[in-house]
């Protein structure tokens, strides 16, 4: 028997539709990284996690691939004490932190109701009777108690969260008790579903120019989300794309605010996501530019201050390559933007580019630095393209660069 909801996208699902889907692999529908909460008592505002203990978060996802079986991934990869989510729930987001209560699921893990996550690790909820659809939000809440402090986020969501006063909320419809608003994802790292038929993921993964800085909140404007549009319209509904940039991220160093560099972190947050077949890899210019940024005190976000060389990026991109070869996975390299950068960093982009567009290294190149370069000033963007910083696009820049990206190159059909 089957139960539509259809003004929230979401079918719940009996068990004879259940297991007609037990044989298609899992697939993830929507992620996102994590990194650890800057630990510094100087750390501003922005660098600090709300404080959540004892309330309850709920958090708006946007899955990307439809399918049944939910399941919600936890983290607590940065972690120094146990993560105990007390209870949590999944429902059909309807606005804002309102939800379709006829949707509501309790979440449970191992047939219990409470989460408990040792640090450095994670924890998939049991599956869900339910079935998200790509483009309809999902609500995911959480509920911990007084002591419980987030050490492990993502964060910048350019989405919308929300937090309750001080109870468990987790099952409530309305929007009433969450009248506090953030945007950042707190220990939650992605979503899996069984698709119908047999499907894949693409990953995305890189720094804020793939974390969508700048873009308009709540609009899903990043160029992975315009790609996963393309690729529905192109009747490609068997194929996901799941966005794991980190504003600020590194190929080759660490920090304390912008996550681990992408060489450290790229087996989990790419090549272990659930039924990835293709991976885009977009990063570099906070590795040319973080090196000539002043130290300062206080907490410094871009300690190392390491000014890096062309064939340094390059034994980076060879060894994500090697690492998605030795998995099985299609890599895709893509040229680095402009960003208006003086004469020393510009040429270091412009070894780096050239290698991408002609080593032959990668299984596809994207030029997303043709997409949106001004031909009248090649190291500028567009102005048009340009969110007004000169390194980060505007809504229209993402979709360009979503619009540069051939179809046959992410779907496995050629170079």
């Amino acid at each position: 028997m089957l139960r539509f909801s259809f003004a929230a996208g979401l079918i719940l699902l009996g068990s004879s539709a259940l297991a007609q889907n037990a044989q298609t692999a899992r697939v993830g529908t929507w992620a996102t990284a994590p990194q650890a909460v800057a630990q510094h008592p100087a750390a501003p505002s922005f660098n600090r996690a709300p404080a959540v203990g004892g309330r309850t978060v709920r958090q708006i996802i946007y899955p990307s691939l439809s399918g049944g079986e939910v399941r919600v991934r936890f983290t607590n990869a940065y972690g120094t004490q146990p993560l105990v989510i007390e209870r949590a729930s999944v429902a059909a987001s309807v606005r804002g932190a309102a939800i379709d209560a006829t949707t509501l699921r309790a979440l449970t893990f191992a047939g219990q109701p409470v989460a408990k996550i040792a640090p450095g690790a994670s924890l998939e909820s049991d599956p869900v009777a339910m079935s998200a659809r790509a483009g309809a939000p999902l609500a995911i809440s959480l509920f911990t108690r007084e002591a419980q402090t987030p050490t492990t986020w993502h964060k910048i969501a350019q989405q919308t969260a929300f937090l309750s006063g001080a109870g468990d909320f987790v099952e409530s419809e309305l929007p009433t008790p969450f009248r506090t608003k953030f945007t950042n994802t707190l220990w939650l790292a992605g979503v899996s579903v069984v698709p119908a038929a047999p499907a894949h993921a693409i990953v995305a993964i890189g720094d804020s120019i793939t974390d969508g800085m700048r873009s308009s909140l709540n609009a899903n404007h990043r160029w992975p989300d315009r790609l996963a549009q393309r690729l529905e319209a192109a009747g490609r509904r068997d194929i996901s794309v799941l966005n794991l940039g980190i504003s600020g991220n590194r190929l080759l160093h660490d920090s304390a605010c912008y996550g681990e560099r992408l060489v450290a972190r790229f087996r989990r947050d790419a090549l272990e996501q659930p039924g990835v077949r293709t991976v885009v890899v977009q990063i570099g210019i906070n590795d040319i530019n973080f090196g000539y940024v002043p130290p300062h005190a206080g907490l410094d976000c871009d300690v190392p201050h390491v000014i890096v060389t062309a064939p340094e990026m390059i034994a980076g991109y060879q060894t994500l390559i090697a690492a998605a070869r030795a998995r099985g996975v299609r890599i895709l390299g893509t040229t680095i933007p402009p960003g208006k950068l003086p004469p020393e960093r510009e040429a270091v982009r412009e070894a780096v580019n050239t290698w991408v567009r002609t080593g032959g290294a990668f299984d596809g190149v994207i030029d997303f630095d043709a997409a949106l370069r001004d031909p009248g000033q090649p190291t500028r963007m567009l102005p048009r393209l340009d969110s007004g910083d000169g390194t980060h696009p505007s809504d229209a820049g993402y979709a360009a660069m979503a619009d540069a990206v051939p179809l046959p190159l992410v779907m496995g059909a050629g170079r």
